[in-house]
């Protein structure tokens, strides 16, 4: 099972520019079709634990993919956000050309996630990295007008950069440790110990997937990135390719192949916090409903690694079911700004309003996900941000929860702007002619829309042991890497 998450999406991406411009409809079903079975097996890989070794090849000589707790929570993030995307694509995309090749990027992008999961070794996990990021940079780029082409040629400069300082840090990590499977990696370091190399490896780590994960002072391509590439695309960059090439692999190198220190973890915590406050008040300031959302993502990656950064079983919980309750509200948001802008030509606030009726299930599910991100309850943001808050009070963080619960008040005030130049004011002539929301694009704003509701029924696990979250949790902090039991060959 394990290998057909990146067998799955990468043959489909092969075959659709093949056979998906003779036949539209074949490319909405094959793409639709394989993330639906990736939702299949990621929800089967549920309490699973196990190395496919490719090709029959031992570790350290072969390729390793490992699969745990807490890569089986990324793969079900992945594969719903991603199938529940290009469902919403089927209609959205109808406004741009060759959409099979669109498909085509789409998967390679999924392929690349699920692989950046999946690795057990730095280099493939490099590699894998990759064709996620270089899918990325097309997608940013598919409608070829002047302001797409110009995010995608920063946002692939500065990926560029981030890969070349990522890059480096694999060739120090092989030259200390003569491996670069990261069992056998954590194993060496707790023989040799963390010497400057390896400690300037780890610097080089953090800087290049704090740039993937667009950590403030590391975030200059996002906000031009999002809002130029199409909805489905921004909702995916922002409800999961980010959490996947950027924070998961800084917490999986610095919680089990590096081995986390206070250091490490005051790193993270100042990290998060100045990413909450920058991006949530550079927020405020837009009238453009995507760019908007995009420094948003800034704010509420930076609630994530404050998690992270407390080291406690609380702080990492919250960590994680907040990396998850973002991946639906977040894309949400993208996904109803995509509608607004599909239906009336613009998103820019000050051109807009009225639509509370013209758009009515636009309107709720926006609703929904505002008060989802501003942490009001009982929705599923406030019990992750609760969660993060009160570990931060139990490790004597202060000053950072207060900061988390101001951070808050501000999501919703610039929220609550949404909300009222959007579909609250009078309408603008023009702006509320539309008597028919897509249904399929409707369909899946109300599948996310119902994920906010029903995401704090994880919480019958309890606080400190979320169902899904307590054993990805135990994952990431049961120290470093080890080998596991071999899942074929």
């Amino acid at each position: 099972m394990i290998p057909l998450f990146i067998a799955l999406p990468l043959a489909a991406a092969f075959l659709l520019p093949l056979f998906g411009g003779r036949h539209p409809a074949f490319a909405d079903w094959l793409a639709n079709g394989i993330l639906l079975c990736l939702v299949i097996l990621a929800f089967g890989s549920i309490g699973q634990e196990a190395v496919y070794h490719m090709g029959a090849w031992s570790t350290p000589i072969g390729i390793d993919l490992r699969l745990d707790p807490l890569a089986s929570l990324l793969l079900i993030a992945v594969s719903v956000i991603g199938l529940i995307t290009a469902f919403y694509s089927v209609q959205y995309m109808r406004t741009y050309t060759a959409k099979h090749r669109y498909y085509g990027l789409f998967l390679l992008l999924v392929a690349g996630m699920n692989g950046v999961i999946l690795a057990g070794d730095l280099f493939n996990l490099y590699v894998l990295m990759e064709i996620a990021t270089v899918a990325s940079y097309a997608l940013v780029a598919f409608g070829c007008r002047h302001e797409e082409l110009e995010a995608s040629f920063r946002y692939a400069v500065l990926g560029t950069l981030s890969s070349i300082i990522i890059l480096i840090g694999v060739a120090l990590v092989y030259a200390m440790t003569g491996t670069l499977n990261m069992a056998h990696i954590a194993s060496r370091i707790a023989e040799i110990g963390m010497g400057p190399p390896l400690m300037f490896a780890l610097a080089l780590f953090v800087g290049g997937f704090g740039l993937k994960a667009a950590l403030v002072p590391f975030h200059a391509w996002l906000p031009d990135a999002y809002p130029s590439a199409p909805a489905p695309v921004s909702a995916i960059f922002a409800g999961v390719l980010s959490k996947v090439i950027g924070i998961y692999v800084i917490a999986r190198l610095l919680y089990n192949v590096f081995g986390v220190t206070e250091v490490e973890l005051e790193v993270l915590r100042w990290l998060g916090v100045i990413s909450m406050v920058v991006g949530g008040l550079l927020a405020t300031g837009q009238w453009d409903m995507k760019r908007l959302f995009a420094y948003s993502s800034i704010g509420q990656v930076g609630y994530i690694v404050l998690g992270l950064g407390l080291g406690t079983p609380l702080g990492v919980v919250g960590a994680l079911y907040h990396l998850l309750n973002h991946a639906v509200f977040k894309s949400l948001l993208f996904l109803n700004a995509g509608t607004v802008e599909y239906m009336t030509g613009t998103r820019d606030l000050k051109q807009l309003g009225g639509l509370n009726r013209a758009m009515p299930v636009t309107r709720a599910t926006t609703l929904v996900a505002s008060m989802s991100i501003a942490g009001i309850p009982p929705f599923n943001g406030f019990w992750s941000k609760l969660i993060i808050i009160v570990a931060c009070v139990q490790s004597g963080f202060l000053g950072f929860a207060a900061t988390a619960v101001i951070m808050s008040i501000v999501t919703l005030g610039y929220q609550l702007k949404v909300q009222r130049h959007a579909f609250a004011t009078a309408p603008l002539p023009g702006s509320a002619a539309v008597v028919t929301e897509p249904r399929l694009m409707c369909a899946a704003m109300i599948l996310l829309a119902l994920g906010c509701v029903v995401l704090p029924l994880l919480l019958l696990g309890g606080f400190a042991s979320p169902l899904l979250i307590g054993p990805a949790k135990e994952a990431l902090l049961g120290g470093v890497l080890t080998l596991l039991p071999e899942a074929g060959g």
